[in-house]
Protein backbone atom coordinates (compact mmCIF):
# COMPACT_ATOMS: atom_id res chain seq x y z
CA UNK A 1 0.00 0.00 0.00
CA UNK A 2 1.02 3.63 -0.98
CA UNK A 3 4.50 2.31 -3.57
CA UNK A 4 4.45 4.35 -6.10
CA UNK A 5 3.79 2.23 -9.61
CA UNK A 6 3.93 2.79 -13.24
CA UNK A 7 1.30 1.67 -15.28
CA UNK A 8 2.57 0.94 -18.42
CA UNK A 9 -0.73 -0.12 -20.21
CA UNK A 10 -1.99 3.40 -19.46
CA UNK A 11 1.53 5.56 -21.47
CA UNK A 12 3.81 5.08 -18.58
CA UNK A 13 1.04 6.77 -15.51
CA UNK A 14 2.96 7.19 -12.03
CA UNK A 15 0.32 6.16 -9.68
CA UNK A 16 0.08 5.18 -5.82
CA UNK A 17 -0.91 1.10 -5.28
CA UNK A 18 -3.78 1.46 -3.42
CA UNK A 19 -4.94 -2.61 -3.27
CA UNK A 20 -6.37 -5.28 -5.03
CA UNK A 21 -9.77 -5.44 -7.01
CA UNK A 22 -10.63 -8.98 -8.57
CA UNK A 23 -7.91 -9.49 -11.02
CA UNK A 24 -7.04 -5.95 -11.33
CA UNK A 25 -4.72 -3.76 -9.11
CA UNK A 26 -6.54 -0.38 -7.90
CA UNK A 27 -3.68 2.73 -8.75
CA UNK A 28 -4.26 5.93 -7.88
CA UNK A 29 -2.55 9.71 -9.27
CA UNK A 30 0.52 10.56 -6.77
CA UNK A 31 -1.77 14.34 -6.07
CA UNK A 32 -5.03 12.22 -5.76
CA UNK A 33 -7.68 12.04 -7.85
CA UNK A 34 -9.83 9.14 -9.64
CA UNK A 35 -8.26 5.58 -8.67
CA UNK A 36 -7.86 3.36 -11.98
CA UNK A 37 -7.34 -0.04 -12.09
CA UNK A 38 -4.17 -1.67 -13.86
CA UNK A 39 -3.38 -5.07 -14.94
CA UNK A 40 -0.66 -6.58 -12.69
CA UNK A 41 1.41 -8.03 -15.17
CA UNK A 42 1.83 -3.91 -16.70
CA UNK A 43 3.01 -2.55 -13.47
CA UNK A 44 6.58 -2.08 -12.43
CA UNK A 45 8.07 -0.11 -9.81
CA UNK A 46 8.40 3.45 -10.29
CA UNK A 47 12.37 4.83 -10.74
CA UNK A 48 13.47 7.21 -8.38
CA UNK A 49 12.95 9.94 -10.90
CA UNK A 50 9.97 9.17 -11.72
CA UNK A 51 9.10 9.20 -7.81
CA UNK A 52 10.53 12.63 -7.96
CA UNK A 53 8.84 13.85 -10.95
CA UNK A 54 5.35 12.92 -9.63
CA UNK A 55 5.79 14.00 -6.34
CA UNK A 56 7.37 17.55 -7.37
CA UNK A 57 3.78 17.60 -9.32
CA UNK A 58 2.16 17.60 -6.95
CA UNK A 59 3.42 19.88 -4.73
CA UNK A 60 3.26 22.44 -7.85
CA UNK A 61 -0.46 21.84 -7.60
CA UNK A 62 -0.81 21.91 -4.41
CA UNK A 63 1.22 25.57 -4.54
CA UNK A 64 -1.33 26.46 -7.39
CA UNK A 65 -4.21 25.65 -5.29
CA UNK A 66 -5.43 22.77 -7.46
CA UNK A 67 -5.04 20.08 -4.63
CA UNK A 68 -5.16 20.05 -1.04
Amino acid sequence: MGALVVDTGRGDRVGEFRGIAGPYWSLRPVGGGTEWEAEPQRVRPALLMEQLRARTARLNARSRGEVL
